[in-house]
């Protein structure tokens, strides 16, 4: 009751600094570049809110915003995943992705079709993250095997091994444009994988108090994500594609 009673009165005095605490999860991709500028921007603003981050994979982290374990969090899921309507779910934008393989990776030319791709193993993200699910639903929907044989965690991990050779991977191109293996690439063209990550908000009912903490984080990480793509857009040298 007093509880209650408390965030009323939040509510009531807009004016009023927010305190007590604030559960936030982001995926492994995102943790980056939320903990550089929209975190910091949120203990700037409210010194009074203290902050705990989770990290994890997506779908973890919407059941944990489901089961108020967390009070919000920014999740990449596959453009045709269907949001849970229990949550408010705010779209904060796409993170364009890319298949990759080495430079020197023989393919046919022009856009390649799954199902050449089906001798060749992956490296990729454990199972949980959002481009992994995008490429496993797009093998699952053509009704063909789908054949992971390295799990590494992070971006540079698995574009130095794909660089190595003898194996295909998936990776956002902004990834792509920062790393330092990027010359030993090639773009892998191919119109059977959605082209792209989407990147949400999502919370439940939240308490008064938390209601501007959490419309700061849904502006600064939209404003962030919209920059990164413009650098991306602006900056990213061309990369041969077959």
């Amino acid at each position: 009751m007093l509880r209650s009673v408390d965030e009323l009165l939040a509510v009531a005095a807009p004016g009023s600094e927010p305190a007590g605490e604030l559960r936030i999860g982001v995926p492994p991709f995102l943790s980056e570049l939320a903990l550089e500028g929209p975190i910091d921007r949120l203990r700037e603003a409210f010194p009074r809110l203290a902050l705990r981050i989770t990290a994890g994979w997506s779908p973890a982290l919407l059941q944990s915003v489901e089961r108020a374990a967390l009070d919000a969090a920014a999740v990449m899921m596959p453009a045709s995943f269907p949001m849970p309507e229990t949550l408010v779910s705010t779209l904060l934008g796409v993170q364009p992705t890319v298949l990759v393989a080495a430079r020197d990776f023989a393919l046919p030319p022009g856009p390649v079709p799954l199902d050449a791709l089906l001798r060749h193993p992956w490296v990729l993200s454990q199972d949980g993250c959002g481009m992994r699910s995008a490429l496993s639903h797009a093998f699952s929907a053509a009704g063909l095997p789908f054949d992971v044989a390295v799990e590494a965690f992070g971006s540079d991990l698995q574009l130095s091994l794909v660089a190595r050779g003898a194996r295909l991977g998936i990776a956002s191109t902004a990834a792509l444009a920062r790393s330092p293996h990027r010359d030993a690439l090639q773009v892998v063209d191919t119109v059977d994988v959605e082209p792209g990550i989407s990147v949400w908000l999502v919370h439940g009912v939240l308490p008064g108090r938390l209601m501007r903490p959490v419309e700061l984080l849904r502006e600064r990480l939209a404003a962030v994500l919209e920059a990164e793509n413009r650098r991306r857009s602006g900056d990213e040298a061309e990369m041969p594609a077959h």
